[in-house]
């Protein structure tokens, strides 16, 4: 089923939303400079809950292209490595099996720390890669539109 419009779909995490939200607004609007105004949020609770819900949108056919956005941090306890390979693994396969692009800000910083000097860099940080996942979800799609 192909998609009947240029709709896009970007699945963030719930957990450090303040953070992660800062790249989907900007990757918003950017993509709207890029000329994708149909942008779907749908949130889910973390990380782990990213790959399921964009395979479930890109099968819907209703989307080109589907972006996960979160912040894996290390709580304390060593899981946050597994976590974000995990997910980034299951968004690969999700584009291979469903053949709409996938796109991964799912993001792991080192030494995260939830004190203000962390919190600022990490929006700012945040805020570049939702420009930069924009930016590739408009080339692939500029490519796919030149490869049909």
């Amino acid at each position: 089923m192909s998609p009947t419009s240029n709709r896009i779909a970007l699945v963030c995490a719930r957990w450090h939303a303040d953070i992660v939200d800062r790249a989907v607004a900007a990757c918003r609007t950017r993509l709207a400079e890029h000329g994708f105004t149909e942008v779907d949020v749908i949130e889910v609770p973390g990380a782990f809950e990213i790959p399921l819900r964009i395979r479930r949108l890109a099968n819907s056919g209703r989307y080109v292209a589907a972006a996960g956005c979160a912040l894996v941090i290390d709580g304390g306890i060593y899981r946050h490595d597994f976590v974000a390979a995990t997910v980034v693994d299951a968004l690969m396969r999700v584009q291979l099996e469903t053949d709409v692009p996938v796109f991964s800000a799912v993001l792991t910083p080192h030494h995260f720390h939830e004190h203000g000097e962390h919190q600022a860099y990490f929006s700012r940080h945040f805020e570049v890669k939702g420009v930069e996942l924009a930016d590739a979800i408009a080339a692939t799609l500029e490519l796919d539109a030149v490869a049909v």
